[in-house]
């Protein structure tokens, strides 16, 4: 998938993580506001979830798909946040290719990028 902006990535994955979710028997609840650390709230069952979505189309030279895990901002671009950070319960990450991923939270140690190689093709959504 080709995007013009960042902002086009992120409503595009976004959008594609709630037709997932609601496919798969998931209630889905998208916040009022962009100021809290998930971007959706999935329930089944009566269990709930906090969901943070990631989207990527960078590679490392290895060829393996490379989601950045921080957050910047500021007029010099300091990270203030970090995923491991953050009161979530998984991250769903779209590639460039389509392929999805729904980490753990706990699963994640990594505090800047996360490298998604075969150690996580068991979170690959077939």
């Amino acid at each position: 998938m080709n995007f013009n902006t960042n902002k086009e990535k992120g409503n595009t994955s976004l959008g594609i993580a709630i037709a997932y979710y609601s496919f798969n028997g998931y209630t889905v609840s998208i916040p009022l506001n962009d100021t809290q650390d998930y971007d959706l709230i999935v329930d089944k069952d009566d269990v709930l979830k906090k969901i943070q979505v990631k989207s990527t189309s960078c590679k490392t030279k290895y060829g393996n798909y490379q989601v950045a895990l921080k957050s910047c901002g500021g007029t010099n671009g300091k990270t203030y946040k970090t995923i491991i950070e953050t009161n979530i319960d998984e991250l769903f990450i779209l590639t460039e290719d389509l392929q999805i991923y729904i980490l753990p939270i706990e699963e994640i140690q990594n505090k800047a990028t996360l490298n998604i190689c075969s150690k996580y093709d068991k979170y690959r959504i077939k």
